[in-house]
This record gives C-alpha cells, structure tokens and sequence, in this order.
C-alpha cells in the first residue's frame, strides 16, 4: 500500500518537514555521490557514516571497507581501521546523526519522503517546528536503540530515515485515527486506489514491521536489508511522546467518533 496524500489540511506550511526533506535529498546526492560519484565511493559513505551496531557495542573499534573490490566490511582498532582506510573515519557517535539522513537507494528515500510530506505536515503543525524537529530526532534515536538491541554485534550499517519517520507515523496515528489517507493498493498485478482510516493504515504498516522483524529475529526469511526493529522503535516513540510535544490539533479530525471507516 502507498499512501498518496489525507484529507487533514494544514494551517500554515510546514517549513521543517521541507527542510528535512530537502537535507535528506541533498545527503543522497552530494554528500554520498549517488549517481554521481562512483559506487566505490557510495559504498565507503555508507560505512563510514552509517550507524553500524558492532562499533557501538565495541568502543573504540571502527569498521571501513578494504579497498579491494567486493572486499568485506572490516572492523578492528579505530587505529588501525584509519590506518587500513587510509583516512580518518568518522567518530561512532557522529554516524547515529548523520544515518538518519542517509538512504541505499532512490526508492528508500523516495518512499521514506512521501510518508514524511504525507503525515509529517499535520504533526509539524500540531507542535510547531522547533518541537518537531526535537520529536523527529529523537524518534530517530528510539529506533537506532531497538535495532541496536535487537542485534549489537551486527556489522551492518543502519541508514535511513525510516526511523525517525516511523515517529511521525506514531505521533499522527493518536491525533487522527479517523483520517482517511488516500491509498495506492496493489493487488498481485492490479491496482486500486481507496480511502482508508489513518487507525487502519498506520496499523497495518505497523504490524507488518512487527511480524517481519520477529520472523528476522528467528532467522525464518532474509532480512533483505531493511531493519524493521528501527520502524518498530520509531513508532514506539511516537505514541509515547505526542502528548508531550503536540500542542494542538487540526478541527478538520473531529467528527463522529463511529464508525472509522
């Protein structure tokens, strides 16, 4: 399912979810070289600043990619990983903040810009954006933490602003349940387009997170790259904190309180 936009309208324009946006794409482009530098290079960004969980967990070992091609990643001494890298590399620290801001791939940041234009626009507007920026990041934090947990030793690089989005989603999805969110749905090699609550697509979605990062977890499919325990963490973190951040909500939810449909 694709959400294409929802029917809640925002009272002024939301300035931070377009600068977040806007640093997301520009990270992409400039800063990791996608389609413009080599892929040598966008592989090196990616490990570099991406948040690997083994570097947390061992303080003072850093990971770099060798420089052979189809070499594997490498963790040792932060040392001499500089040494090997022939560079200094990016503190651990340092790398929690810029992964949020990093995507593999056109489609993930596609993806993860559309959900945050779509619902972030109505939760900016609910807390202004000094506060949403607060929330965002901190949702971003919350899902490093559960991806971290759920697997500390893991050497592969999080990226990605799924997290911190999956944040939003948990915020928007106690402000407006009854929203209706207009849904590109594919049905094997058909599509159809509906107006669906906000209570039952945001659920869904996040269910969904749920039952794969627990079929991850017991190493029943392929991960296939996404980390689902940073979309479950995010979300969390969302429920958790909305009350504290949102100040105010849109008119355009209320209604009759059933059905939801």
């Amino acid at each position: 399912m694709i959400p294409l936009k929802d029917n809640i309208p925002s009272r002024r324009f939301p300035i931070l979810t377009v600068v977040i946006i806007a640093a997301n794409v520009l990270m992409f482009f400039l800063f990791q070289g996608a389609f413009i530098k080599d892929q040598a290079y966008f592989d090196n960004k990616v490990v570099e600043y991406g948040a690997i969980p083994y570097e947390i967990s061992h303080p003072g070992d850093q990971c770099y990619l060798p420089g052979d091609e189809n070499s594997a990643l490498n963790c040792t001494t932060a040392a001499a990983a500089e040494r090997n890298a022939g560079e200094n590399l990016a503190p651990t620290w340092l790398t929690i903040l810029t992964s949020m801001f990093m995507h593999g791939g056109l489609l993930h940041l596609g993806g993860n810009m559309l959900f945050l234009w779509i619902f972030g626009n109505n939760v900016e507007d609910a807390m202004g954006p000094v506060r949403f920026v607060v929330f965002y990041l901190l949702g971003g934090l919350a899902a490093t933490a559960l991806q971290f947990v759920m697997g500390p030793n893991s050497a592969t690089p999080n990226l990605g602003a799924s997290g911190a989005v999956a944040g939003v989603l948990g915020g928007y999805i106690l402000m407006y349940p009854r929203a209706k969110v207009v849904t590109l749905v594919f049905i094997i090699f058909l599509f159809t387009i509906l107006e669906l609550p906000a209570i039952f697509f945001l659920g869904f979605w996040f269910v969904q997170q749920l039952a794969f990062g627990a079929l991850q977890q017991a190493n029943t499919v392929a991960d296939g790259g996404v980390a689902y325990w940073a979309h479950v963490g995010g979300f969390a973190s969302g429920l958790l904190l909305i009350k504290l951040f949102a100040t105010r909500r849109s008119s355009a939810a209320d209604g009759p309180r059933f059905p939801v449909y």
